[in-house]
């Protein structure tokens, strides 16, 4: 007997990479709703969960569907938009709005018993921070390159000082930017100590060893399936212009897929993105792992395997 329990699929209506795994699971008629809780709840879309000593339940709304939200079978929490509250409100009420809905609406899609997260929204937060991630690497034995995280402008200038390959400054979190009103991206770069200025005690600035490079290397994981590509590019930063970049897979050496393993399990992961700088004498060194990391830019192969993956993962729903 089929299991006709549904996935709720929680991204933004222009996520493109989302359907490539709804049409997989349309075709094997695993039933989907999808929703963009930042934004639907208040274009016409309702959220009720209640809760007693004898159970939990709740119902979700929208246009098109009615879902018992205690047989939702996984949750995948791809890209929805930010709880920003509704046009037309008071500046003061629509943040009051906008708190209530990521708290309240937030927490019942957190809190859905039974369901398989891809990822937890919880476990998601807690990964995306970048000292975490490399606390996280160093216990559970990845190569780490040097790196401090400081708004003390004496330190950075002393740390660069110490690292006879350079150094390159990246961000602590991708935080939007605007230049003369136009989105504006910091990319990872070299940085010399006479550059480092007073302006670093502004905010915490992370400063990294730079790593003598033979290649970077992106590993999407999926569960226990791990899917290596190499990035050859002509900049530090292989997301500047991509289409200078060259993609071929690559299979991981076991020290470090037997690191990613621990890492996973430790963060309680079920999706992540793993950066590495592979140096020149074939030493993998971990940068970061976003637990939300865009993947279909990858070879049409690469992508597709990975589509598969998640679609398996929300098929499969909770482990029993």
């Amino acid at each position: 007997m089929s299991d006709s329990r549904p996935v709720l699929v929680l991204t933004n209506p222009r996520d493109v990479t989302a359907d490539l795994v709804l049409r997989l699971l349309a075709d094997r008629r695993v039933p989907v709703v999808r929703l963009d809780p930042g934004t639907d709840l208040h274009t016409g879309s309702s959220l009720t969960a209640t809760y007693r000593t004898s159970g939990q339940g709740g119902v979700l709304r929208t246009a098109s569907r009615e879902l018992d939200t205690g047989r939702v079978r996984s949750v995948w929490v791809r890209r929805p938009s930010p709880y920003e509250g509704p046009q037309g409100l008071r500046e003061r009420d629509r943040r009051f709005a906008a708190e209530q809905a990521r708290w309240g609406a937030g927490g019942i899609l957190a809190s859905l018993p039974g369901a398989h997260y891809v990822n937890h929204p919880w476990r998601n937060r807690a990964a995306e921070f970048k000292p975490a991630q490399l606390s996280t690497a160093r216990r559970c034995g990845f190569l780490v390159p040097s790196t401090l995280i400081t708004n003390d402008p004496y330190e950075a200038r002393a740390f660069a000082a110490r690292q006879p390959g350079g150094v390159v400054y990246k961000p602590v979190w991708n935080t939007p930017y605007r230049v003369d009103d136009q989105p504006h991206s910091v990319w990872v770069r070299e940085v010399r100590g006479v550059e480092i200025t007073d302006a670093v005690s502004v905010c915490p600035h992370l400063f990294q060893a730079r790593v003598d490079k033979a290649f970077d290397a992106r590993v999407t994981v999926v569960g226990g399936r791990l899917f290596g590509v190499r990035i050859d590019s002509p900049d530090l930063d292989w997301r500047h212009r991509q289409d200078l970049m060259a993609c071929t897979p690559v299979d991981l050496p076991e020290p470090v897929a037997r690191a990613v393993a621990v890492y996973f399990a430790e963060l309680h992961l079920v999706y992540g993105a793993f950066d590495f700088a592979v140096s020149t004498t074939g030493d993998w060194y971990f940068l970061e792992c976003n637990p939300n990391g865009q993947w279909a830019w990858q070879p049409a192969e690469t992508t597709a395997a990975i589509a598969r993956a998640i679609a398996d993962q929300l098929e499969k729903g909770p482990d029993t």
